[in-house]
């Protein structure tokens, strides 16, 4: 498992939580290591958004992608994010550009797209993951947001697996909530 690349390390999880059957054959393509998905039956599929949409619908779990075409629109935004921002970003700086872009997005929301927990949440939530298991109490506290929204994703049924519990001190952490 640790040997795959992140993107199809990522879809071997998310079989697992759609309970789809393991056995999809994953590559990784070009220096950006882009995920590919062998098919049996035609051309193979290429990019984490792409082959994560396919695994839902091939999971009849449509409703991740979301429901109204204005919640798929805001998925797909957040699954380019994802892509574009989370996965080019590299540097200290663009890790604090991120944070602080989804910190101010989920003021006011439990989830990425509003009320519904989707293939946004979880797609974010595996590209986070390595980024908010180094972060300290204070950086915790200063993404306070994040924080929530990621300690309730890691507890959803099924999310995070095999992946560590990242702690967030509670007391501390809560006591200022409106």
């Amino acid at each position: 498992m640790a040997a795959a690349a992140p993107g199809a390390a990522e879809l071997e999880l998310l079989e697992r939580l759609l309970g789809l059957p393991a056995g999809n054959k994953y590559g990784v393509q070009g220096e950006r290591k882009v995920p590919v998905l062998q098919t049996n039956n035609g051309p193979g599929l290429t990019g984490l958004m792409t082959i994560a949409a396919h695994l839902v619908r091939q999971a009849k779990k449509e409703q991740l992608l979301g429901n109204t075409a204005e919640e798929k629109a805001v998925v797909q935004q957040w699954l380019e994010y994802r892509v574009t921002r989370v996965n080019g970003g590299s540097s200290k700086e663009d890790t604090r550009i991120i944070l602080k872009d989804l910190n101010m997005h989920l003021e006011d929301k439990v989830y990425l797209a509003g009320n519904i927990f989707t293939l946004a949440d979880i797609l974010m939530y595996y590209g986070l993951h390595h980024i908010m298991v180094d972060l300290t109490v204070q950086e915790k506290e200063k993404y306070l947001n994040v924080s929530r929204w990621f300690n309730h994703i890691q507890h959803y049924p099924g999310v995070r697996q095999h992946l560590s519990n990242v702690v967030f001190i509670k007391n501390r952490l809560y006591t200022n909530a409106h």
